[in-house]
């Protein structure tokens, strides 16, 4: 984040963009694939995706990774705007990310899965926007 500015970072605004495209492309595509436009590999899913309990965990994330990509698109959209609720809705967006990547991360753990395609990018998300959110908290709640 450019402190004296208070704009959004260049960095921030990639990695949000970044992640929020690739999450709605990703479940956009599960849902295409869910309703049978088509079928994704096997050799693309994760283990033992075909599982009823497994299948269901993974939906569960559908929810929390939609509002996270929503919210920092609008941060995004915001910040280019001038708008200071970008900040707040970024610190939702960053919020969100970390903890769908650590519930993953948790999961994958758990169950011994260390498959570097699942588990890197996951480790990403419970990592990356812990290099912003002291400064966003910072900035959110100190005195204009």
């Amino acid at each position: 984040m450019n402190q004296k500015s208070g704009t959004m970072s260049k960095q921030l605004k990639a990695l949000i963009l970044i992640t929020d495209v690739l999450f709605l492309t990703y479940w956009s595509l599960s849902l295409l694939d869910l309703l049978g436009v088509f079928q994704l590999p096997p050799s693309m899913m994760y283990a033992e995706f075909d599982q009823p309990r497994v299948f269901a965990w993974n939906w569960s994330f559908f929810p929390v990774d939609v509002l996270f990509s929503i919210t920092g698109i609008a941060a995004v959209r915001l910040a280019n705007d001038g708008d200071p609720r970008w900040r707040p809705m970024a610190m939702i967006s960053l919020c969100l990310t970390f903890v769908a990547g650590l519930m993953a991360i948790g999961y994958w753990t758990i169950l011994g899965e260390f498959d570097p395609a699942w588990y890197l990018p996951n480790l990403a998300l419970a990592v990356w926007p812990l290099f912003f959110l002291p400064g966003l908290l910072n900035d959110i709640v100190r005195p204009a």
